[in-house]
């Protein structure tokens, strides 16, 4: 009996390697009676977590937390114009966010990642639940070949449904991320997923929406944006319980014009200044009703 479930137990193991092994081309083949090589797979342990980055600003802890998720990373580079590649982009904004808030003080910073790695999306949710932040904006650039001519950010919050057709098909591209030839690198833990069938937490929802609107209304004349309001889908990155978090679409990188402010340093400080100033009227907000209760 014990072999049996041995034996059951491993099955799923080996059909996932094989999975990868598909997805990524790398299947062992004989030459002259031996492999021409060997493909390594690390499995982590599904109690394995990642260290913590690091926090800039106040050392006082009571400070607020916002930690900024540079979107892709690694063996995944998003959307791509040419050499450009969405990974990289998002990294630069999300860097020049981090030095706004930093500039203006009183506020602590860490981000999910300061290099080109990857992280699934479980992992940067879940750095942002672990260090109990305060505030969670994730960083992307869109790319599609449906709407021509579409230009300027989008800034989205969660929900079960998209908004639109166009937001669920953002939201499936980037909850993608996770997937290699279609098969999920990870499992998300559970008080991830439950947020997919219980949406109670509406005060932190509440929360992410005055966010939101804060930098649309911030942006003007500062940044180009496609929607003058927020948008809403099931975006996995923001599935983080009693955490507000949007996912900030800065642009579209197969717009030249979008492209080229994204890719200058004076459209990203523009970016970076007001979202910074979004962040710094919604803390000032949030202190203001904490001392009213």
């Amino acid at each position: 009996m014990r072999r049996i479930l041995l034996v059951l137990a491993i099955i799923p193991l080996a059909v996932a390697i094989l999975g990868v092994m598909l997805a990524t081309g790398r299947v062992p083949l004989r030459s002259s009676g031996a492999f021409d090589y060997v493909v390594s797979v690390d499995l982590k342990s599904p109690d394995a977590q990642l260290s913590l980055p690091k926090i800039e600003g106040p050392g006082d802890a009571s400070r607020p937390l916002v930690v900024i998720d540079a979107g892709h990373g690694g063996r995944d580079p998003g959307a791509g114009s040419g050499a450009i590649r969405e990974k990289d982009l998002t990294l630069a904004l999300a860097l020049a966010l981090r030095d706004d808030l930093l500039q203006g003080g009183g506020i602590r910073v860490a981000l999910t990642r300061d290099t080109d790695r990857f992280l699934s999306l479980a992992e940067r949710g879940s750095i942002g639940r672990r260090m109990a932040a305060d505030l969670f904006i994730s960083i992307h650039a869109d790319s599609t070949e449906v709407e021509t001519g579409a230009v300027g950010a989008s800034v989205y919050t969660l929900s079960a449904k998209g908004s639109s057709e166009v937001a669920e098909r953002i939201a499936a591209r980037e909850n993608a991320a996770d997937l290699i030839g279609g098969i999920p690198i990870r499992q998300q833990d559970d008080t991830v997923s439950a947020i997919l069938v219980d949406l109670s937490q509406r005060n932190t929802q509440g929360k992410s929406e005055e966010f939101a609107r804060l930098i649309l209304r911030e942006a003007r004349g500062k940044a180009p944006f496609k929607e003058t309001s927020f948008q809403s889908a099931a975006f996995a990155v923001l599935k983080s319980p009693e955490l507000p978090s949007v996912l900030l679409e800065s642009g579209y990188i197969n717009n030249p014009a979008d492209l080229a402010r994204l890719n200058s340093r004076e459209g990203q400080v523009a970016l970076a200044e007001a979202v910074g100033q979004a962040v710094r009227i919604y803390f000032a907000r949030t202190s203001q009703n904490a001392d009213s209760i």
